[in-house]
Formats: structure tokens, C-alpha cells, sequence
């Protein structure tokens, strides 16, 4: 007590106190000299030169340095307003920390005061604060809480599906079907019931990650469920056969694959199901269960058995890289499920990003589902050879690539490719012509030939590494003579465009804007970029406001960075003596989680992202002495998250991205929240019906300290989302843990449970013995700094 009393005695408090104001003030001050000096606001410079006189005041022992504190407070409220308005988040780093340290300026000046009752005004004083700051974020959150925007279309459609399989009791593909829909028509579980459901079981797949591969796990996937058995693949590849009702095993098949094949994440976001057709149901392999590895080995495994089927290829499995030449461990790997459409087997594979110019290939297989034999392969250089190259010769190397998963047309025979960029993401001038046609487009390829029936370019020359990562949706779209067979296709700058899916036409307006010219490599930037006019997830360009922080000293440094970048707005190419801002980041908009349609009522469901990225060009000299090298040589400074240290050999320049763009000591993003949301949209029309902040900010906060805090944020998000028939959505993906199950008529959660481990995962529906079951994988994910787990979870009704 005694001790309590001499710290809130004179001079004691407003020594400390002046002392904490006055060092604040000296780093507001510097920082806004630096920051006024380039065009930025002036608020830093005159808030540090108050509070540094204030400071120095109260340490002399002066009330009025208190009151000036007081004027400052004041004085950053009524800016902040001006500034923001109602925003809540964006008010965050502007008042709280002001406020928070204005409660010890006015005991500080309690005690350099001499009335009588100066305590007792001093608790009431800051006890008002508390109630105004409480009172002001209860009513901002009321405020910015999400509101449908319109209604929610009835019932009105009849989309028809192309798939052979389709959902109901089962999940035969990764999207639900080859239609990607992710869509069940089961409505057991409903609005209504939801709030009763619990985890009917859950199962440990034991794999978890090696010393030698943490930091690289990330499951992404998603189960298969056909008959009597529900169809996981964990991040190395094992694939398991679980009861669907009980999740008991009832076989396992290990791949063996080594932890020096796994290339930036080990993932396998899913497995494929094929049946010979006239097989008998006796006869061994009939059902096929068929997957790709991180070693770029092509299985097929008896669905009943989980046995490697012998009449494929050499005993059940196919390398996938012959014919490309070197290959070093981890650059070629294959971690989404494989496309049949027709018997044929399609695939492409992940190219390790920003190692090489001339990486391994990009090139498209299709293989005979029944043998394994290749029927064609697509080397977008080599047009003409059919097969596997001539002797002597390999498929031309550092091509786009599909890294993600295409979807199928089995009526049309098509299978509709989002193709990535050429190797070496941010420098364009060494891509030859068709590389520059292919890339960052959805190419339509005939399973008959191999051959492209037609393609649609998103992006020209792309040095943003905007390629495609979702799977394209197949849908009907209404015109004026009936339904047309169409795809939407959602884009990682946040575009969503709906193509007749037959000739690649956009059926819904997409024009251009002009774009920002200069980088590196100003002759190479294409004056004008394609955007849909029809819908988009993309916010508007970045300002200086924009930036945020934990407090106004990180926001003032995110000012700083932002005054320093080179930004013009959407498509600002990437330079070399100074970074530039990417914005939309290369993690969408909409990345491999894709979107969910209902086919009934005509509604898009789409999670996004919305951060920035911070990049420099490292010149080839700078690189070299930072020890940068691709994979397979000696390794030197290298750092985290993809494209953070990628030495792009055989280009002038080494890459650096600052992914999310974050601070280096509080890891505090610098755009205000939200970071991602989910978004309703109506097909018809285009607009959106909600739209919300999506994620908590339960396990974020600065320093990595997770703050619990159950406010909903928006947080980065990868997964996708799954409709039920009943008008619910279910998704995990953000990073707060959470699976969820959401409204569809209004965007708002009704349930949600916390999973053991990151739920970077689509979640899946189906039905076993009359019960409805949602299930999902929560692995974790390094990239999204999630838990990593080993858990498939299941959810029912009691």
C-alpha cells in the first residue's frame, strides 16, 4: 500500500508519465518531419511537437503540460473523424492508445493538483473515458455490421450438371462434382437446427510433420465420399478409406514419399474417383480411387482394397516427369486432384515458383484412366507432338503450368485449365509468344486431342503473379433463347467473369482500363488490362489513410512505407530501387478455395482476401551477395513466405515480397481491416446480396500474441465454402480456427466450433445410413501461421 501511494504521489507519477509522453512526442515529431517531407499528413508532426512540450512540462512538474496532452486527445478524435469517419477499425490506431494513455495523464495530474477531492475527479474522469471509448465501439460495431443488401432470390432455376456423379448422399469430386459446384442438395441440417450440431466423430491421419519438413505443411484437403466410403489424402499423400458414418479406417495406402520432394507447402487438396465402365463389381480395380503426389508420381488404387491397380501403368502408378528433363527434388510436384472427363485423366502439376526462368515444364497430360498409358500431352510450344517428345528432346521448359485444379464438361468433352504464369512470375521480358498467349488464362482443352478448343487471358504479360488459382464453376446462364452453358470464373484480383463455357465468350460485360505503365521493363507493360465490368470482389485503390497499426507510431511508419512505395494503383508493376505496392496480393481476391454456387436459387458465395503486397526487383549483383539461389543449389539468406527471397535465375532480377505487407517488429498488417470477407451474389443481376468482414480476431494480434478477442476482423482466408439445399453455408478457411455455418438468406453466423488445428480446408456433405454429415480436415497451414494438425472431423445432428 505504501509503495502504491508513493507511485501515485508527486513528483513521482508525472515524471513517468512526461517521460513516456515526451518519448512518444520525440518519435511522432521525427516521423512526421519525415513523412510531412514526403506529401504525407501533417497530423504526426504537430501531435509529436505538442506531446514532446507536454512531456517535458509534466516532468518539470506542470499541469498545463497535462492539459495540452488533453487538447492533443482532442485535437486527434475530432481528425481522426475527419479522416475516417465512422470506421472502427480504422479508428483503432488513431484513439486507443491516445486514450488508453490519457488515463495516466489525469492521474499524473491529480497529483501535481492541490484540490482537495482531485482523486475521486480523477476516477471519475477516466472512468468516463472508458464508458465513452466502451459506449462509441459498442455503437460503431452495431454500425459496420454487416446488413443484407437485398433479398434472397427463391427458388428459380434448374441448372443442369454435365458431371457423370453428381452430389445428393455422395461427394464424388473435389468440388462436389466435376461442375465444381460445392453444392449439396441435403437439407437434414437447416437454419432452424443447426445450433444442435456436434461433432459425430473425429480421426488422427499420423501425419504430421518431420523436423525436416515444419514450416512446409498446409492439408488443403478435401474427402471424397462414394458408397460406403468416405476418401482422405493427407499432406504427404496417404491416402485412407474411413467408414463415413464412424470414421473407423478401412485401409490406408502410404506413397512413401520423401520430405526432399515437398516444394513450398506439403498439401494434397484431393483425391479422384473413376469406374471402369461394364466392369463387373467383383472385379478388382473396377473402382478406382486415382491421385497425384508431391513427387509427381500418377496412382491408382482399388477404391475396395486401397491395393495399387496393376493394369496401371507399372504397378499402379505413373511418372509424371518423364519427359521433362531435370527435375530436382520439390520442383515438380502434384498436389490437387486430377480431372476425368471421357476415361481421360487430366493433369498438370506445381512448378516450383520464382527458382529458375527455365524451370521444368508446364506441360498438360492426359492419361487413360483404365491404363495409365498417356493419350495426349499439351506442350503449348510444342503444339504439334501428340505424345511423349521426340528422343532427345524434353517439353519445353518454364511454360505456364496448372497448379490448381480444372473442372470438366463431359458433355462438351472439355476440361477448362486455369493456367498459371510462365517461370519466373515478376519479369516477363524472356517469354516468348505463346507463353504470353496461355498465361494467366482458363484454357478450354478437348480430352479427344489435347488440343485448346479456346482460352480467355486475364491479365497481359502478368508480373503480379495474378494466375488463375480457382476452379472454374459450371453453371447455366440465362439468354434471351433459354439457358446457356456457362462457367464463372473468379479471379485473385478479385474479377468474376461468366463465359459460355462453349466458345470462351463472355457473357456478362468485361472491359479495360488503363493500366500503370513503367518497372523494369516499361517497354513490356501493356497500356490497358481486362476487367470485369459485371462484378467484382476488388476494393478500391489504396490511399494514405488506408494504412494502420497498432498504434499511431506503426501507423505512422505504414504512412512512411506507403509515401516511399511506388504505387499507382491497380497493375503497378514491380521496380527495383524502391518497393511497390501489389494490390489486390498474389492471394486474391479469389484463390485455389474457389466459389460456391447455389444452382437453385442462382447465388455466387465467394470468400475473398484484400491485402497488399509489399515487392522489390532485387538486382541479380544484390541477389548474389545475399546468398540467393534456386532450391537445389547452396542456399544462403532466404526468407519466408513465397516470393520472400526467390532468386528468379536466368533473370536480371531476384524477387522480394513482404506478403500482406507487414510490419518487421509488431507483425502487424499495414492496410486497416478487414482482410478478408464473403460475399453473396446473385447471378441474374450481378449485385451483391451481403457482404461481411470474414474472421475473428480471436488468435491475432501484435507479436504474434493471440488476443481472443471474439470481434469479427476479417481475417486472410484459404478454403473455399460449401451450400446446402436448407440455405447454409459452411466454411472455415480464415485463420481464427473456427468452422462456421452462416445464413445464406443473411450472411450471419448461426454456429460455429473450434477446430483442434487451422482450417485451411473446403469443407464436404454427404449422407450415410439417412444421416447428414459435414465434415472437414483441419490441418493448418504454415502460410496462413495456423496450428498444424492431423484431424478429420465430423459434424451431425444427435
Amino acid at each position: 500500500m505504501l509503495r502504491l501511494r508513493q507511485i501515485f504521489s508527486a513528483p513521482l507519477l508525472p515524471l513517468i508519465t512526461g517521460v513516456i509522453v515526451a518519448a512518444i512526442g520525440i518519435i511522432l515529431l521525427i516521423g512526421g518531419i519525415w513523412l510531412t517531407a514526403l506529401g504525407g499528413s501533417a497530423y504526426y508532426l504537430i501531435a509529436g511537437g505538442a506531446m514532446l512540450a507536454g512531456g517535458l512540462l509534466l516532468i518539470r512538474g506542470r499541469i498545463l503540460g497535462g492539459w495540452i496532452y488533453v487538447a492533443v486527445v482532442f485535437c486527434t478524435l475530432v481528425w481522426a473523424l475527419w479522416e475516417v469517419g465512422g470506421n472502427g477499425w480504422a479508428l483503432v490506431p488513431r484513439v486507443v492508445a491516445p486514450l488508453v494513455l490519457l488515463l495516466l495523464v489525469i492521474f499524473a495530474m491529480a497529483a501535481l493538483s492541490t484540490r482537495p477531492r482531485r482523486w475521486r475527479l480523477a476516477l471519475a474522469g477516466s472512468g468516463l473515458v472508458v464508458l465513452v471509448a466502451v459506449a462509441s465501439g459498442a455503437m460503431l460495431g452495431w454500425l459496420n455490421s454487416a446488413r443484407p443488401l437485398q433479398d434472397l432470390p427463391a427458388s428459380r432455376w434448374a441448372m443442369a450438371d454435365p458431371a457423370l456423379m453428381q452430389t445428393g448422399s455422395d461427394w464424388p469430386a473435389y468440388g462436389g462434382s466435376y461442375s465444381a459446384r460445392r453444392y449439396s442438395p441435403l437439407a437434414q441440417i437447416t437454419p432452424a437446427n443447426v445450433g444442435k450440431l456436434e461433432r459425430a466423430w473425429l480421426i488422427h491421419t499420423g501425419d504430421m510433420p518431420s523436423k525436416a519438413a515444419h514450416g512446409t505443411y498446409g492439408a488443403e484437403n478435401t474427402p471424397l465420399k462414394i458408397g460406403d466410403s468416405l476418401y482422405v489424402c493427407t499432406p504427404k499423400n496417404i491416402v485412407l478409406a474411413l467408414d463415413p458414418a464412424t470414421g473407423r479406417q478401412r485401409w490406408r495406402f502410404d506413397p512413401k514419399v520423401s520430405d526432399d520432394a515437398i516444394p513450398y507447402t506439403a498439401a494434397c487438396r484431393g483425391v479422384s474417383y473413376y469406374a471402369l465402365p461394364g466392369a463387373a463389381a467383383d472385379q478388382a480395380c473396377a473402382r478406382r480411387i486415382i491421385f497425384g503426389t508431391l513427387d509427381a508420381r500418377l496412382f491408382a488404387l482399388d477404391a475396395a482394397t486401397g491395393r495399387p491397380c496393376q493394369d496401371f501403368g507399372t504397378n499402379g502408378q505413373v511418372d509424371t516427369k518423364i519427359g521433362m528433363g531435370r527435375t530436382p527434388p520439390g520442383y515438380v510436384s502434384i498436389n490437387s486432384p486430377p480431372t476425368i472427363v471421357r476415361g481421360i485423366i487430366v493433369t498438370g502439376h506445381q512448378v516450383l515458383d520464382g527458382q529458375s526462368r527455365w524451370a521444368p515444364s508446364g506441360v498438360i497430360r492426359g492419361f487413360d484412366a483404365a491404363t495409365g498409358k498417356l493419350a495426349w500431352a499439351w506442350d503449348m510450344m510444342n503444339p504439334d507432338w501428340s505424345g511423349y517428345p521426340p528422343p532427345g528432346e524434353t517439353w519445353a521448359r518454364g511454360t505456364p503450368n496448372m497448379w490448381t485444379i480444372a473442372s470438366g464438361d463431359e458433355a462438351l468433352g472439355l476440361v477448362y485449365l486455369p493456367m498459371g504464369n510462365a517461370a519466373a512470375d515478376y519479369y516477363s521480358s524472356l517469354r516468348r509468344p505463346a507463353e504470353n498467349e496461355y498465361a494467366t488464362s482458363l484454357v478450354a482443352l478437348d480430352v479427344a486431342t489435347g488440343k485448346p478448343r479456346w482460352h480467355f487471358q486475364a491479365v497481359k504479360k502478368d508480373v503480379w503473379d495474378y494466375d488463375f488459382g480457382a476452379q472454374a464453376t459450371l453453371i447455366d446462364y440465362p439468354g434471351p433463347d433459354g439457358a446457356i452453358p456457362a462457367l464463372v470464373l473468379p479471379s485473385k484480383q478479385g474479377d468474376i467473369y461468366i463465359l459460355d463455357r462453349r466458345t470462351g465468350r463472355p457473357l456478362t460485360p468485361a472491359g479495360t482500363i488503363e493500366a500503370p505503365g513503367g518497372g523494369v521493363e516499361p517497354a513490356e507493360r501493356s497500356p490497358t488490362q481486362i476487367v470485369s465490368l459485371w462484378h467484382t470482389l476488388r476494393k478500391p485503390d489504396l490511399i494514405e489513410r488506408d494504412m494502420w497499426g497498432m498504434s499511431p507510431i506503426d501507423q505512422m511508419i505504414c504512412r512512411i512505407q506507403f509515401r516511399k512505395a511506388s504505387y499507382k494503383g491497380f497493375y503497378t508493376p514491380p521496380t527495383s530501387e524502391r518497393r511497390s505496392i501489389e494490390y489486390p496480393g498474389y492471394n486474391g481476391g479469389t484463390d485455389w478455395g474457389g466459389v460456391a454456387v447455389d444452382p437453385v436459387r442462382g447465388v455466387i458465395v465467394a470468400n475473398y482476401n484484400d491485402m497488399p503486397n509489399y515487392v522489390r526487383l532485387v538486382p541479380r549483383a544484390e541477389a548474389n551477395r545475399r546468398g540467393w539461389a534456386p532450391r537445389d543449389q547452396a542456399r544462403g539468406e532466404i526468407g519466408g513466405a513465397e516470393g520472400a527471397g526467390d532468386p528468379q535465375a536466368g533473370t536480371p532480377y531476384a524477387i522480394d515480397v513482404n506478403a500482406g505487407w507487414r510490419l518487421p517488429f509488431t507483425g502487424m498488417l499495414c492496410k486497416q481491416p478487414p482482410y478478408g470477407g464473403i460475399r453473396a451474389i446473385d447471378i441474374a443481376t450481378g449485385k451483391t446480396i451481403w457482404d461481411r468482414p470474414f474472421g475473428t480476431a480471436r488468435t491475432n494480434g501484435p507479436f504474434g500474441i493471440p488476443s481472443m478477442l471474439p470481434i469479427t476482423i476479417g481475417t486472410p482466408n484459404n478454403g473455399g465454402a460449401v451450400i446446402t439445399a436448407s440455405g447454409l453455408i459452411f466454411i472455415a478457411a480464415a485463420t481464427d480456427n473456427l468452422i462456421r455455418a452462416i445464413d445464406l438468406k443473411t450472411g450471419r453466423t448461426i454456429w460455429s466450433d473450434v477446430l483442434p488445428a487451422g482450417g485451411q480446408a473446403t469443407p464436404m456433405i454427404y449422407e450415410a445410413n439417412g444421416k447428414q454429415y459435414v465434415v472437414i480436415y483441419a490441418g493448418g497451414h504454415h502460410f496462413m501461421e495456423t496450428p498444424i494438425g492431423d484431424e478429420v472431423i465430423a459434424y451431425a445432428l444427435p
